[in-house]
């Protein structure tokens, strides 16, 4: 079972994967690795155009950790009058994208997911009833 502080130094250990920290120093200094995030980005930017990019995401958790993850690496998430509340718009260069943004969020999410999978298993359990299988499936 996961634990709060597991979690959270789990998603600690991705964010240092993609921020490229290889130091245990520089696990500890998050803010600058951050920060060496955001100038890549910004040379990304020089060298290649920003691109706009749609994601549908399948919830308002899920959306809410893509929008912060944008915001972290000072990124703009928007969507367009009309479209759906799931959908998020972000302009940046496609290989940021590609190679950390998206990848860093799914990493973020699986961790997330499983935390909140495994708390709420628990919770039904111990507050509900203690049999929280799924429902068996009937023919005709």
């Amino acid at each position: 079972m996961t634990t709060e502080q597991e979690l959270r130094e789990k998603l600690r250990k991705i964010s240092a994967l993609f921020e490229g920290a290889t130091t245990i120093g520089e696990r500890s200094a998050a803010a600058a690795a951050i920060e060496r995030v955001r100038k890549a980005l910004v040379v990304a930017g020089q060298t290649e155009h920003p691109v706009e990019t749609q994601f549908t995401l399948s919830d308002h958790w899920h959306r809410r950790l893509f929008t912060a993850l944008c915001r972290r690496y000072s990124l703009e998430p928007y969507r367009y009058r009309r479209q759906r509340h799931t959908t998020v718009v972000v302009r940046a260069p496609r290989s940021f994208v590609d190679v950390t943004l998206w990848p860093e969020y799914l990493q973020i999410k699986d961790a997330l997911d499983e935390y909140l999978n495994e708390a709420t298993e628990r919770i039904i359990r111990e507050e509900v009833y203690s049999d929280s299988a799924e429902a068996p499936e009937r023919t005709g």
